[in-house]
């Protein structure tokens, strides 16, 4: 009798095994599928995350007036060596450059085929020369210098068009705003309502000797465009400058002045 209680418990001790292994494995599938699993605890912020890095703005000095700013810039824009550069060399490369930047502003629907655009600070035009290739064909560039047809002559402190004229404006020249909230005020005026603003601005590297201003943040062009809200802010590579900021002015406005 012995022998055969021992031969009946040689036999069920594999079974025996397999069902203490099976109830293990169901207690624990059960115990992650308790409400108790869900009942994390995660301590509030103590306060709110600022949305942009805040960053500082600070005008270089040096510049004792109006004038002598617009002879700096001009040493620079009427530099024969940079400006054969610009033509030659580089023209087609910052071509395709921009290309792909204004490609991918109108796949996130934020530039169109029939807005009117300006870009700001264009030198000799390849911006201006990007967008009609990719299909914004009523677009313009304004610099102290002229470069027929692409550019007109203006000062990015003083647009030389009325109210609400564009639908969309570009400028990777902010760093050379003597008084950024002139600067973005003329874009502000000039944009129509629900209009886009793009900067590509230097946040982590300083500027070249041309710039009239350094910017450490997204923070003080968040404060600056009064009527605008941000779209997004990404980085780039844009020759030197390394982040994208995108504003949409609102389309309820406060009466503008009219321009005299």
């Amino acid at each position: 009798m012995k022998n055969t209680n021992q031969t009946k418990l040689i036999i069920l001790k594999p079974f025996l095994l397999i069902f203490l292994s099976i109830s293990i494995v169901f207690l624990f599938i059960v115990s992650f599928q308790s409400p108790h699993r869900n009942t994390i605890f995660v301590p509030p912020l103590k306060r709110p995350l600022p949305p942009y890095p805040p960053g500082e703005l600070r005008i270089r000095p040096g510049f004792g007036s109006y004038d002598m700013y617009i002879q700096h810039q001009l040493d620079k824009t009427l530099n024969q060596k940079l400006r054969e550069v610009w033509t030659t060399r580089d023209w087609e490369r910052k071509i395709q450059v921009f290309s792909r930047f204004f490609t991918d502003l109108k796949q996130m629907n934020l530039l169109y085929n029939d807005s009117k655009a300006l870009c700001i600070g264009a030198r000799v035009g390849q911006e201006v020369v990007a967008l009609q290739r990719i299909g914004v064909s009523d677009s313009v560039g304004i610099d102290l210098v002229p470069y027929p047809p692409l550019v007109v002559t203006g000062d990015f402190h003083n647009h030389p068009f009325g109210n609400e004229t564009f639908d969309f404006e570009f400028s990777n020249v902010f760093d050379h705003a003597l008084y950024p909230s002139r600067f973005v005020g003329e874009i502000e005026r000039t944009l129509k309502p629900g209009g886009i603003c793009v900067l590509h601005v230097a946040l982590s590297t300083k500027s070249d000797k041309y710039s009239a201003n350094d910017l450490s943040g997204v923070g003080p062009l968040v404060e600056l465009f009064k009527d605008s809200e941000v779209v997004h802010v990404r980085s780039v590579d844009g020759f030197g400058l390394d982040t994208e900021v995108v504003f949409r002015k609102n389309k309820k406005q406060k009466k503008m002045k009219k321009r005299h």
